[in-house]
Order: C-alpha cells, then structure tokens, then sequence
C-alpha cells in the first residue's frame, strides 16, 4: 500500500524470519520491499544454518522480494560485520528504506545491539514477533500451512539426531521440556519450504548430516524430501 513503511527484512530462511514476514504483511504500516541474508564467504551457506545461498534464493524468487547478500567470514568480529552490515544497507538506506526488521523473540542483548548498530548507521531496528508466546508461535506456524526442516541443531542444547527432521506436529512434541518450540537460545535453526506467503514451494531434500564441533548440519539440495 501506498502510505506504508519501506522495510528491509534480515532474512535466514527461517521460520521465524518467515513468521516476522508475516507480520509486517499484517501490519498495514511496513511493506517488506528487501530482504538481507548472511552467508559465509567463500561457502555462501547461511550463519548458523548451514543453508546453501542458492536455496535463499529460491525462497526471494517465491516471495517476489529483492534480495540482498551480506558476506562475512567465518566468526566475524563485531567491527568486521557492522562495516559488511553499514555497506549492504547503504544502497537501501539510500533509497529510504530506513526501517529493518528482525525475527528476534526474546534475547535482550540482541535486541540492543542491532537497536544500537542500526542507530549509529542511519536505520530503526523494528522487531515484529518480540515477546510472542512461542508454544502459540510453533502451532500458528504449522496451523496455517508454513513448512520447514530442522537444517541446523546446537548440541550443546539439543540431541544432533534431531537435524534434518521436518518441523511438524511430531517434532515439537518430541522436544525436551526445556527446548524452545521454537529454537529460541539456538539450539536448532529451520529452513522454510513452503507455506501461506509462498507462490510455490521450495523443496529440498536432506542428503546427509554432518559437523564434529558445536554444531551439526543438515546438507540440504533441491529436490522433494
């Protein structure tokens, strides 16, 4: 609509960058025009997710929303992403696309340092899902159609076995009791393959797991599950 905010959406492919989406298409003020990911230089595979580029892309193409690539290296200082971070949003703060969302639930600090580099670069951080009852989230999540697999699992917080499972009913349910239902702390991260904001769906198949440290990964392609 034509009085809405122009808003950038740093985008994981995740469900919780997919249910921030769907709020701001909710809120009749902010219009999702861009969408920023992170991805590994040099592997181009999503921060934390393991989420090879080529299926963001995918996800951008379904979603008809531009999208914007933000290289880092592995483990990236602070100083190092802000100065990717200032140099990806300088052509969308330039076009007055000042706003930038996050799909961030509950971590305080994190929500003050993206309020704080977003500040001193020109933009207002806006956090469309913050503070919503997870266990309400996982089930509106599945209720109205989203699709995901688990791509990445923490196992320091969650059992590897968990990765490369579809994010359903069934997976949830099997969670420990003190697992966020939605991954909240990282202790697994998804990558969504369809639903209500999709024109069509993004399938992928799991091939194998793999990882020795923290972090174990499913490889994902294209192709049906």
């Amino acid at each position: 609509m034509a009085d809405a905010t122009p808003t950038v959406l740093m985008w994981s492919g995740g469900k919780d960058a997919a249910l921030a989406l769907e709020a701001l298409r909710a809120e009749a003020g902010y219009a999702a025009e861009a969408l920023v990911t992170t991805v590994i230089e040099g592997a181009d595979t999503v921060t934390m997710h393991g989420v090879p580029l080529d299926l963001i892309q995918s996800q951008a193409a379904v979603l008809s929303i531009p999208l914007h690539v933000m290289r880092v290296p592995p483990a990236p200082s602070n100083a190092t992403y802000e100065e990717r971070l200032e140099r990806t949003l300088a052509p969308l703060l330039a076009r007055g696309l000042t706003t930038v969302a996050a799909g961030d639930l509950f971590l305080e600090d994190i929500r003050a340092y993206r309020q704080d580099v977003l500040g001193r670069i020109g933009a207002e951080a806006l956090f469309p899902i913050w503070e919503r009852d997870t266990n309400a989230l996982a089930t509106h999540f599945l209720d109205v159609g989203f699709r995901a697999v688990v791509c990445s699992v923490d196992t320091t917080r969650l059992d590897g076995a968990f990765v490369g499972q579809r994010y359903d009913a069934a997976f949830v349910e099997g969670l420990p009791e003190d697992t966020d239902p939605c991954g909240e702390h990282g202790a697994f991260h998804t990558f969504v393959t369809d639903g209500p904001l999709f024109a069509a769906p993004v399938p992928v198949s799991v091939t194998e797991h793999y990882g020795t440290g923290r972090m174990r990964y499913a490889q994902l392609e294209p192709g049906e599950p």
